[in-house]
């Protein structure tokens, strides 16, 4: 049995230190060590998107990155887009443009949204799209999410 290995990295901007096995996957690790369930599996692979997080302002399926590689790594997960009580605009526009259904594939549209309008804050329908590529959603038909954010990027972008 392999040794445990210990960790540190910030995650939603607070600093934790983690005793792993070292082949854990992060996406276990922030599930299972760290209680932030709002990042989901779905498919194990790297193909649903359910599992998207941002790792060093890069957005990442976090159930292929061995927990190893984020070793000090800045992490967000969509427990991090909020500000205490106070939703994203993007959280925001998904509730009020009816943008999860289920709410499987919520977190990672939110954070693949959000790393998308940080970085072209106003994206054309084709960006748009293009951005969510990596995001399976089975209920929606993505229409209201494209709507979601448009309607961000029309009011200013994910960082207000």
């Amino acid at each position: 049995m392999a040794k445990q290995i210990t960790l540190k990295m910030t995650v939603n901007g607070t600093d934790c230190v983690v005793t792993v096995h070292p082949f854990a996957r992060l996406l276990d690790v922030l599930r299972e060590e760290l209680r932030l369930t709002g990042t989901k599996e779905g498919c194990g692979e790297g193909e649903c998107g359910a599992c998207t997080i941002l790792m060093n302002g890069r957005v990442v399926n976090s159930c292929l990155v061995p927990v190893v590689q984020a070793q000090g790594a800045v992490v967000v997960t969509v427990e991090g887009l909020a500000q205490g009580e106070r939703l994203s605009s993007v959280q925001d526009a998904f509730l009020t443009y009816n943008g999860a259904q289920c709410g499987f594939c919520t977190p990672g549209m939110l954070i693949s949204a959000t790393d998308l309008l940080n970085r072209c804050p106003n994206p054309t329908e084709g960006e748009i799209r293009e951005g969510l590529a990596g995001n399976l959603c089975r209920c929606t038909g993505y229409a209201k999410i494209v709507d979601a954010v448009r309607a961000v990027a029309a009011d200013g972008g994910a960082a207000k």
